[in-house]
């Protein structure tokens, strides 16, 4: 795999990225690719492990040592191949997957790893530049028609491996542009919407119908769908957001972190954003409560808007910054992480848990905070304690929550189809068929496994896309 001696010839070397004075004045991706020679080197840095512990690392199983030794050879046509041959989208995955598959890697061990998520996205933007990714339409159709509810990752991989197979497959959309978190979720600076129109441009070719503004559930009867397609897949995401009801939280101001993302991507999109509803963090003092992606996506979106101050809360505290690997190693690993948006300038706070919101006039101005700490009881579990006396506010003219999600929206179609749920309120379905309780019904992504990664969505979508296939052809040559 690669080059025997590479991994001792070779240092790492990352993508780099723009200054950023020049990044945070607009919402254009920032990262600039390795140069040709520099990523062959990186690919020939796959040493022959003997076991590739990346495989397991990645929730769609790349063949990642396959495809490093062809970018090592200068073969990008047949790493492409490869490369699609698992995962349907690379270009999303190479931009926002945070890599476990880098944290699996043999040559982590000593915090060196493959450089795979860069080679991944060199390999597919390449590919795209050289003409190489077109269309695969079906020589034959089924004359099955299928609707999939939902236009985020796993929906678009569910659709086009069903599209692929033969099948009619529409894909119902509630908003006005298909992509889902992708579109809606995730900031442009981070993944480029063009990306994802290029990708429906293909899909389209191979015969997959989209419907916007088309809120099934709520504009359009689920039950419909029933009743006009042979299968229907659930693939709407999680989106019920998490809350923090304490004092204040109904103050002007306070936004699930969504609302204030959607809306920020909804305005670079060129879409008008009604007069008295803007969310904006220009000028602002943010607080950005909750110490995931999310928030980090936030804190990326208020410098790019102009805010004057942003501080970051995490209830949880800090976490080490170096893994102990011997514990951990190969599985993905709680260490501190720095995103290029905190580089672009925030604080960050540990152990604060948010007490109340202080308002005037309606409005936001301050919240109150108190410092925590975490003890294990009997039993080992963690408890949190506050610290008395450790009461502190801060000023805040904006407040973004950004908590993660409980569980998909269960007004509307879950409720309407009447499915069962699992105990943390998510579509109840097992791995090996995808199937609902409803008969006709398969669900995948975060609908039916919880909030996760865009990487694990598009594995949910290409396996439920193989068990709608089985049942109604009763048998299914599509890959797992």
């Amino acid at each position: 795999m690669g080059k025997p001696t590479g991994f001792m010839e070779y240092a790492r070397t990352e993508r780099s990225y723009a200054a950023v004075a020049d990044r945070v004045v607009n919402y254009s991706e920032f990262v600039i690719p390795l140069r040709d020679e520099t990523l062959r080197e990186q690919g020939a840095r796959c040493m022959d492990c003997g076991i590739p512990f990346c495989h397991q690392g990645c929730p769609v199983n790349n063949l990642i040592p396959d495809w490093n030794d062809l970018v090592y050879r200068n073969d990008l046509q047949s790493a492409i191949e490869v490369l699609h041959s698992t995962n349907n989208f690379p270009e999303f995955t190479g931009r926002i997957c945070p890599a476990p598959c880098e944290a699996s890697c043999t040559l982590n061990i000593d915090d060196n790893p493959v450089t795979i998520k860069t080679i991944e996205c060199a390999i597919v933007d390449h590919a795209w530049e050289q003409g190489w990714i077109k269309p695969k339409i079906s020589r034959h159709r089924t004359g099955k028609k299928v609707a999939v509810v939902g236009s985020g990752p796993a929906g678009l991989a569910c659709a086009q491996q069903l599209a692929r197979a033969g099948h009619q497959v529409r894909v119902f959309e509630k908003n006005s542009r298909i992509g889902g978190l992708l579109r809606y979720g995730i900031p442009d600076f981070k993944l480029n919407k063009q990306l994802i129109d290029r990708r429906m441009s293909q899909m389209l070719a191979e015969g997959v119908e989209f419907r916007t503004n088309a809120h099934i559930g709520t504009d359009i009867p689920a039950r419909t769908l029933l009743a006009k397609y042979d299968a229907v897949v659930l693939t709407g995401g999680s989106e019920e957001p998490r809350n923090l009801p304490t004092p204040g939280r109904n103050l002007q101001g306070v936004h699930f972190a969504m609302e204030f993302l959607g809306q920020s991507n909804r305005r670079v999109a060129g879409d008008d954003i009604p007069v008295g509803e803007e969310i904006l963090a220009t000028d602002m003092d943010v607080i950005v409560i909750g110490g995931g992606d999310t928030g980090s996506d936030c804190i990326g979106t208020s410098n790019r808007q102009g805010a004057k101050s942003i501080t970051q809360l995490e209830i949880m505290p800090q976490p080490p910054e170096k893994e102990d690997k011997a514990t951990t190693w190969p599985n993905w690993p709680n260490k501190l992480r720095t995103s290029s948006s905190h580089e672009e300038g925030c604080e960050r706070m540990w152990s604060v848990a948010t007490k109340a919101f202080k308002g005037d006039d309606g409005h936001v101005t301050g919240v109150e905070c108190i410092k925590v700490e975490w003890n294990r009881d009997d039993q080992g579990q963690w408890q949190m304690q506050e610290i008395a006396g450790s009461e502190f506010e801060l000023k805040a003219d904006r407040v973004f929550l950004a908590m993660g999600f409980a569980h998909p929206v269960h007004d509307g179609m879950i409720d309407e189809l009447e499915l069962d749920k699992d105990t943390r309120g998510n579509i109840s379905a097992n791995t090996d068929d995808y199937r609902a309780s409803l008969d006709k019904v398969f669900t995948a992504g975060d609908m039916r496994r919880g909030q996760s990664l865009v990487v694990w969505a598009i594995r949910e979508g290409r396996q439920a896309a193989r068990s709608v296939d089985a049942y109604l052809m009763g048998d299914s040559d599509l890959p797992r």
